[in-house]
């Protein structure tokens, strides 16, 4: 089979691209003697998992219970649940625990302390736990600065039911970055932020072996990982449009876009129509604060170059609207109804969860496997 063979529109992933792209972070970490915990949040399958996994420690990181469960399914016990605990949650994540699965669990807060204590005395179990921090503002977490961090630290250390692990955090903000030294920057203040937290912990008499920071710009741009234990990323496997524009990599390095037909033309507006609409897509819109922003995502031929300057600069439900970012004129001949393109998302993992396969190239259009994914929560 190949690409001219499939029902559109349909989520590819060129197994080459992958590859190179997490051999490259992989070496990057092992230069700066930390274990990379891969992201599971972005492939969401087992295949390009186990391919991040190589040279690794073995845990991985989750951001769904439905992740955790699929992964654990496929033989990975060491996961961290990177996403603030709820009350709900705790019988899924203990019912993993009762099958054999090593769930480490985040919070910051000491009423999150007591409900998840209370869930884990009762079934007569241990719960480990990083405490989140906030390092630049970007959503959750504590601050060095808050008192809360030594109290959350002392009641995990003292409370029966569970253990403090460590400390966790991520530097969303790196995402808002404009150059190279402000991403180096971040990653410095990601570090720091984490490892004096640790410090204060264990001035305090309190144990943290666990430094965990990360994200993808971060972990592609920081220069000195001392104190951190390791380092989480995820859509440095796939990369996307917004990592292409924050300059943590380039077009070419992006390894997942959706096959799309051309379904319709309308020549007076300079519209070319594809059957990827946002359904296809995805609403997101990462890169209109970026200095080009790409619309709902940049156009290229089926062999995967982008065709010139085109863009899906409009999107309905189930219609993609293509145009020239410009307004210059469109090759009707090159972009015929029936023509196969290949479209970069903004943003690879709210793409890929419209999808629940990657039909798998390796360089070529030729189609050399179909990968499933798990979605849902």
């Amino acid at each position: 089979m190949n690409l001219t063979t499939l029902e559109t529109p349909c989520l590819i992933l060129d197994k080459k691209k992958l590859k190179n792209n997490i051999q490259r972070i992989s070496k990057r970490m092992a230069t700066l003697g930390v274990n990379l915990r891969p992201h599971g949040k972005s492939a969401k399958n087992i295949d390009a998992m186990r391919m991040a996994l190589e040279g690794q420690e073995g845990g991985i990181t989750v951001s769904t219970l439905k992740e955790a469960e699929y992964y654990f399914e496929q033989g990975i016990k060491d996961i961290v649940y990177a996403v603030g605990i709820a009350p709900v949650k705790l019988p899924r994540i203990l019912r993993l625990i009762k099958q054999g699965a090593e769930i480490t669990l985040l919070l910051d807060s000491t009423q999150q302390v007591r409900f998840v204590a209370e869930a884990a005395v009762k079934e007569g179990i241990t719960l480990p736990v990083l405490i989140e921090l906030d390092c630049d503002g970007h959503r959750s977490g504590v601050t060095l600065e808050d008192d809360s961090l030594i109290a959350i630290g002392t009641l995990l250390h003292e409370t029966q039911g569970v253990s403090l692990k460590g400390v966790l955090t991520h530097a969303g903000e790196s995402y808002q970055c404009r150059s190279t030294e402000a991403m180096t920057a971040m990653a410095e203040q990601e570090r720091s932020c984490a490892v004096a937290c640790a410090e204060a912990l264990r001035h305090a008499g309190l144990p943290c072996p666990v430094v965990s920071v990360g994200s993808t710009p971060t972990a592609n741009f920081a220069e000195d990982l001392s104190g951190v234990t390791e380092v989480r990323a995820g859509v440095y496997m796939f990369y996307d449009l917004v990592m292409a524009g924050l300059g943590v990599c380039r077009e070419e390095d992006i390894a997942v876009s959706v096959l799309a037909s051309v379904i319709g033309h309308q020549k007076r507006k300079g519209w070319v129509i594809t059957d990827a609409g946002w359904m296809a897509l995805s609403r997101d819109r990462g890169t209109a604060a970026q200095p080009i922003d790409q619309g709902y995502g940049r156009v290229c031929g089926v062999d995967g170059a982008p065709l010139k300057d085109l863009i899906v600069s409009g999107a309905n439900q189930e219609h993609g609207i293509v145009s020239d970012r410009n307004g210059e004129a469109i090759s009707w001949e090159s972009c015929d109804i029936g023509t196969l393109v290949r479209i970069l998302p903004n943003h690879a993992c709210a793409t890929s969860a419209m999808y629940d396969r990657y039909h798998v190239v390796d360089a070529s259009e030729e189609i050399v496997d179909t990968w499933y994914r798990v979605n849902g929560w």
